[in-house]
């Protein structure tokens, strides 16, 4: 059995889960959190299903090494390619993963169409399409896979011309269409939705799932008594350039922090 007072471990393919992580420490502020950024790998939207599931089982590896009570997978892609294999190995493991926000999505639209910003991975997977075909039916659903956008986020690169203009061009013809709702499915998305707030008219939603998996992480701790309550600890890892990602936590993170090598 787990202590209270161990920490909650979360991953991502970078340090796009950094806004989940965010939210978690926001609702569960006495939680100590464990943050790997597999970054030496990023993005995992363009790597094999396969590939994926083996940095799944890597990872979650070194992070109950460090003694998780839980494991977060903050990313979308990791969701759909390993978390089956994961909770079937570590059935006694509160596992947490992302989904895209279909259904409140889909509850949310009053023109009937919905857009989809996310990763080549996330749009090809079972797990998406099986998302589609329970809370979707009923709207019109339109993807946008978003290449190169997760390397600008990972570089702060939050509001520049360039991300601007890639970003103009993948929702422009979603707009076109009549789409008044937006899926940011990816957790690097939230780090640009002040500036797709610029580019999207006011009455368009944007909709992500980090506040949602931090509600689904309390319930799960609470329900299982491992709520923490004492004074909470952050740790962060990193399989690429430490320094690097030191550079980017006071943007993403906001505030300063020492990155650990992760050799995994």
């Amino acid at each position: 059995m787990a202590e209270r007072s161990a920490p909650v471990g979360v991953f991502d393919s970078g340090v796009g889960g950094l806004s989940v992580l965010r939210e978690i420490r926001q609702r569960l502020p006495h939680e100590s959190l464990l943050y790997l950024a597999d970054s030496a790998h990023v993005p995992y939207g363009e790597k094999s299903p396969e590939f994926i599931r083996e940095r799944c089982r890597t990872i979650t590896d070194f992070l109950l090494e460090q003694g998780a009570k839980a494991l977060v997978l903050a990313c979308n892609t990791a969701t759909a390619a390993g978390i089956a294999e994961l909770r079937e190995c570590h059935p006694q493991l509160p596992i947490i993963g992302m989904e895209p926000a279909v259904k409140p999505a889909a509850r949310a639209t009053r023109s009937g169409v919905v857009g989809v910003l996310a990763t080549t991975g996330t749009l090809k997977s079972a797990r998406f399409a099986a998302l589609l075909d329970r809370f979707a039916s009923d709207v019109r659903v339109i993807t946008q896979p978003c290449p190169g956008l997760v390397e600008r986020i990972e570089a702060g690169e939050l509001n520049g011309a360039a991300t601007r203009d890639l970003l103009a061009g993948w929702v422009e013809p979603l707009l076109a269409e009549g789409c008044d709702t937006l899926i940011l499915g990816c957790t690097h998305y939230p780090f640009i939705r002040p500036l797709l707030a610029q580019l999207v008219p006011s009455h368009v939603q944007l909709i992500d799932t980090g506040a949602a998996v931090a509600r689904r992480l309390e319930e799960v701790l609470a329900a299982q008594q491992l709520l923490a309550t004492g004074e909470a600890r952050v740790r962060f890892f990193c399989s690429g350039d430490p320094l690097r990602m030191e550079e980017v936590l006071p943007i993403l993170w906001g505030e300063k922090a020492g990155v650990e090598f992760f050799s995994g």
